[in-house]
């Protein structure tokens, strides 16, 4: 950075998670109890926060982003839906929606040929980097085993999520809503935290072990192929001999 201050990793990695889950939790419990609102009306105000976040998202984005687009449509019908019953229930299990939407959407990305999590995938294993880039390419179209992983980290984090819709909608049921508030959160930390640990270390990293493979090896028959070549131009100039 031009100033010498070179962000903290793990703070730019907690930030989401803070602006996401910690404040509407926050914000459920102050509006709630602090401020008398009803359930349905804290539970709808704390909302605002993660859905202005996914507005930003697509508002200063060069395109739209189809999961960010998605989530917000769940989110937006869900707190209609649970603001004309006034149940707060509903409004708790709607998050579950979310989940199971976001699931199902992944899931059959899959199969439809165009996972959803591909683009997010990419950026991690190449880290941006433009020999990696290349190579991701390469591997994507020459490699079955790589491209099984990055269909398979997709199905993975789909799966989770439809298994966290399940828990959070049985929960909304069964559970007092003053504890689902929070055990919901928990619920979302577990199943992203699960399959970051799954569909990582069985797809990401191997998939990232493979690119920076295919990179060294295009690199390093490159720097041959170059050193071949200026060996081949001097043998081809004749030697001077003194008469």
């Amino acid at each position: 950075m031009a100033d010498g201050v070179t962000p903290n990793p793990l703070a730019q990695s907690l930030l989401p998670l803070v602006l996401d889950v910690g404040i509407p939790l926050a914000s459920y419990y102050v509006l709630h109890n602090g401020f008398g609102l009803s359930e349905v009306a804290a539970l709808g105000w704390s909302s605002v926060v993660p859905a202005l976040r996914t507005v930003w998202g697509l508002v200063r984005g060069t395109g739209v982003n189809g999961l960010a687009l998605l989530i917000l449509v769940v989110n937006v019908v869900g707190l209609a839906m649970s603001t004309m019953t006034g149940d707060p229930r509903l409004m708790l299990a709607k998050d579950g929606g979310v989940s199971s939407v976001v699931g199902i959407a992944m899931i059959v990305s899959v199969f439809m040929g165009k996972p959803l999590l591909t683009a997010g995938l990419k950026l991690y294993v190449t880290k941006g980097n433009a020999e990696r880039s290349v190579a991701w390419d390469r591997l994507m179209a020459g490699s079955a085993p790589f491209r099984q992983a990055e269909r398979r980290f997709s199905l993975i984090w789909g799966t989770v999520l439809l298994v966290e819709c399940v828990a959070r909608v049985i929960g909304a049921y069964t559970v007092p809503v003053h504890t689902m508030v929070w055990l919901g959160t928990v619920l979302t930390v577990v199943a992203i935290l699960l399959a970051m640990v799954v569909a990582g270390g069985s797809c990401a990293e191997p998939m990232e072990k493979m690119v920076r493979a295919e990179a060294a090896r295009v690199g390093g028959y490159q720097d041959g192929e170059a050193v071949t070549g200026v060996a081949g131009a001097a043998a081809a100039v004749p030697a001077v001999t003194g008469s």
